[in-house]
């Protein structure tokens, strides 16, 4: 088969398929090629061939070639919809054509002002082959070469030398993942290529993983900052491999166990003492805290069989079967129970179920079965050979998601047949548990009303069981050692997951210090849920609104336990990631209805979707761009896919009832973005017969937002400044930067200002200003923010109670002395350090600053 040549159908500018605002286009997914922003108003035939598909819209034609081949020319996108209007076929289906003959002549004015975009895919279909050359990013005239297309065997001897069909296509990327390949992005690397056809690997420091393979990606033990090589081969090779580089090339999106709280952050590992000989009276025990927290208890010690099993199996065929059943079994546990959680626990549940469909395990399963082996015994000998190659690389991470393994090991075991696991929900009220380790499933099944507290000999602060019980407030320490799992049953425990300490069997007078102080913090914490209750008031009753900053229905719900009065930013995009498709017009408008709902016609702040940058879709491939931060973000990547916003404003203005919603754009820069959506907003309103209007504001996430704030005031309804992006681009710093990260903080002197300018701004002009960033949940900042200006905090649910307790001792004349001195810092470790200074000398509340004593204190 001879190679091909493609002469440019159109004069205008070729660019990257990327660029088409089509995912199917952009996916490559019917073919590979480029795109044409054309100038003329005829389309010629790029080469040889026979009409094989002419429409009668006339947008599109498809020529075949001698080679078999179909070349695929679509003018312009969504044209389909116009009807043929704007469009002469100079040709007829089944005639045969020369390079250069006209096939179409079309309106360029109509496709500009009524499709969706006017680039023109040019597209290679099927074949086999490789584009050995594409000429793009810059002008082309018709007739020039555009494409050249060879057979897998020219391919192979061209000027790229790769012979060998797993090397047609590679790439070295740099890892910025925050933790590396560990669980959560090995299932959304495997995930990012499930619908395209290539062999992909990932190669590291001498070792290679199927790229749809979560565990043997986990196994290449790649760290942040390390680099990997992706091969790959077949019809989407060169697609898979932008895949697999998006999410490699991101910054790990946060998951819900990060999310900013008024709770402090998990203190550093403490550093490993001599362990006792013995668990005698007063012995103490340290280890890591995994999830803050005080609590006195008996020990519950939780001592686990490992499931029997047979190893002779009863024939290949019936072993097989088994092995389908009981991972169907589970498989539909995991989704059932998906369905129903939030947050964490969502996260274990999804990573679970990437792992139970992992090729990798399921081929040294099946050959185990071969050997002659039973379906339990085959899955476990595929499960502990990679936790053995988990735990021989030299990073605890990694380590920590062999725990991940070995639970859907005892899953799959027990569906097989097997003994089932011991009742460890049984607890005794104030149980302090005790083990070697803790499966998510097991932590999952527990009584959390009776749970005080979990010890463990091992594990990590990171594992998905120290996530899980973080999420649920449960204290824990882990990495113990031995030690521990020999406290007898019943034994009187006070676990100090602050200080990282476990006092075994302490005497009374230290017992009653305990819980006197656990009686304090319940107290504390019993005024907080009960004032969060009613609306939030300084003391000398200024007015301010505490909010939620949500994501979910499940969030909704736990803010308006916590006492939130309202939604400050709901972020859309758990709509739309984890996903092959955007979610339908109708859909979002349900959800967005459910949480109305559950806010009980309390305002409910709908963020537009806020992707690019750290938060990439698979279906929606962006443009390449040197620094995504500054490309297409928030309210310019709705801009760029008006489809996607004017569904997403349908949405949002047909929940009920009409006046509870209202419309945040997210990085919003100039004024002409604020209109053009407003435009947007009056022709979805007309479509879907609303009549009332909905308020939109914009977010103040860069300085020259918050620069501009007093012309935004003049036609934006309210503010909300998002302190995460206004601190990392006012700081020029990034947030996802393991070395910097540490250093961005939002109480920055010049981050206050420019809350200060904003607030100011938006006061001259009678509009609302809130903050929903982080920083809203920072109890040494809500002062300071109210004293700049800020009426409105919109927070994480979990910090709302503490928040309105504190706001609710203050006044504001001390918000604002507060404010004030702030502004004349150096720097944020010196505004943090107010909130340390005597009482009174700032206006601070005398308990800031204050601390839990420690074991040796009680």
């Amino acid at each position: 088969m001879r190679a091909l040549v493609l002469r440019s159908p159109l004069a205008g500018w070729s660019t990257p398929l990327e660029e088409v605002p089509d995912p199917v286009f952009a996916g490559r997914m019917l073919g590979d090629g480029v795109a044409i922003d054309p100038l003329g108003s005829t389309l010629y035939a790029p080469c040889e061939g026979e009409v094989v598909l002419l429409p009668e819209t006339r947008h599109a034609i498809t020529l075949r070639t001698a080679q078999g081949l179909e070349v695929l020319l679509h003018l312009g996108v969504d044209t389909v919809g116009l009807g043929g209007e704007g469009f002469e076929a100079l040709v007829s289906l089944g005639q045969r054509v020369g390079t250069g003959d006209a096939l179409i002549r079309f309106d360029l004015d109509l496709l500009a002002r009524r499709a969706r975009s006017v680039l023109t895919p040019v597209l290679v279909v099927g074949g086999g082959g490789t584009l050995t050359r594409r000429v793009q990013s810059c002008a082309v005239t018709v007739g020039e070469v555009l494409l050249e297309w060879a057979p897998r065997s020219a391919a192979a001897d061209g000027p790229s030398g790769r012979a060998a069909a797993g090397e047609a296509h590679r790439r070295t990327v740099r890892v910025a993942l925050e933790h590396g390949i560990h669980a959560r992005p090995a299932a959304r690397l495997a995930a990012a290529i499930a619908g395209f056809r290539a062999e992909v690997s990932l190669h590291a420091a001498g070792r290679q993983a199927n790229a749809r393979s979560a565990v043997a990606l986990m196994t290449l033990g790649v760290r942040s900052g390390g680099q990997v090589e992706i091969r790959a081969a077949g019809p989407d090779a060169a697609v898979a491999i932008e895949a697999i580089e998006a999410v490699l090339s991101a910054a790990e999106p946060a998951t819900a166990s990060s999310v900013s709280s008024a709770a402090p952050t998990p203190a550093p590992a403490l550093p490993p003492r001599v362990q006792p000989e013995s668990v005698g009276s007063g012995a103490v025990l340290r280890g890591v805290v995994a999830s803050r927290g005080f609590a006195v208890g008996r020990a519950a010690v939780l001592r686990v069989r490992e499931v029997a099993l047979r190893e002779a199996g009863a024939g290949t065929d019936h072993e097989t079967r088994e092995l389908d059943r009981a991972q169907a079994l589970v498989r539909a546990a995991l989704e059932q129970a998906r369905s129903g959680a939030a947050g964490p626990a969502a996260e274990v549940i999804e990573a679970h179920l990437g792992l139970l469909a992992d090729p990798h395990l399921q081929v040294q399963a099946l050959d185990w079965i071969a050997r002659g082996k039973s379906a339990g015994y085959a899955w476990r000998a595929a499960i502990r050979a990679s936790v053995e190659a988990l735990c021989a690389l030299d990073d605890p991470r990694m380590a920590e998601r062999a725990d991940d393994l070995i639970d859907l090991e005892r899953q799959v075991l027990v569906a097989l047949g097997g003994e089932q696991a011991p009742p460890v929900s049984a607890l005794p009220s104030g149980a302090i548990l005790i083990a070697q380790q803790l499966l998510p499933s097991q932590l999952v099944s527990l009584d959390a009303e009776r749970l005080a507290g979990i010890c463990l000999a091992a594990g990590g602060a990171t594992s998905h069981v120290s996530i899980l019980a973080a999420a649920a407030g449960i204290p824990a320490l882990v990495a113990l050692g031995p030690t521990v799992v020999e406290i007898a049953e019943d034994t009187t425990l006070i676990l100090d997951a602050e200080a990282g300490e476990l006092l075994i069997d302490p005497d009374e007078r230290r017992v009653e210090a305990a819980r006197a102080r656990m009686s304090r913090n319940a107290q504390r914490r019993a005024r907080e849920r009960q004032a969060a209750q009613r609306e939030c008031r300084t003391a000398d009753g200024t007015r301010i609104d505490v909010l939620a900053n949500l994501g979910s229905l499940a969030d909704a719900e736990a803010a308006m336990r916590n006492g939130a009065e309202g939604c400050g930013l709901l972020r859309t995009e758990f709509l739309f990631l984890e996903r092959r498709q955007a979610p339908s017009e109708a859909e979002q408008h349900d959800e967005y209805q459910r949480i109305a709902r559950a806010l009980a016609g309390k305002p409910l702040t709908i963020r537009t979707l806020d992707i690019g940058g750290d938060k990439p879709i698979d279906y929606l491939p962006l443009p390449e761009e040197e620094n995504p931060a500054l490309g297409l973000r928030g309210v310019r990547t709705s801009l760029w896919r008006e489809d996607l916003l004017d569904e997403q404003l349908r949405a949002v203005l047909t929940v009920q009832p009409t006046g509870q919603c209202r419309i945040l754009l997210p990085m919003i820069t100039d004024v002409a973005e604020l209109r053009t959506v407003r435009a947007h907003i009056i022709e979805a309103s007309r479509r879907v017969g609303r009549t009332a209007p909905i308020e939109l504001g914009v977010m103040i996430e860069t300085p020259a937002s918050a620069l501009i704030a007093d012309v935004l005031a003049r036609e934006a309804d309210f503010f909300s400044i998002g302190t995460n992006d206004l601190t990392q681009y006012t700081l020029a710093m990034d947030r996802g930067h393991p070395q910097l990260a540490a250093r961005l903080d939002a109480l920055h002197p010049a981050v206050l200002s420019l809350i200060a300018r904003t607030a100011e701004a938006a006061h001259r002009h009678g509009r609302g200003v809130a903050v929903c960033g982080g920083l809203a949940s920072d109890p040494v900042a809500a002062p300071i923010l109210i004293g700049l200006g800020v009426h409105e905090l919109s927070c994480a649910p979990a910090a709302i109670p503490s928040v309105k307790a504190l706001i609710g001792e203050l006044t504001l004349e001390q918000c604002k002395r507060w404010a004030r001195e702030a502004l004349e810092q150096e720097s944020a470790e010196a505004v943090r350090a107010l909130s340390a200074a005597p009482a009174g000398k700032t206006g601070e509340p005398a308990s800031a600053g204050a601390r839990a004593p420690s074991l040796g204190e009680i």
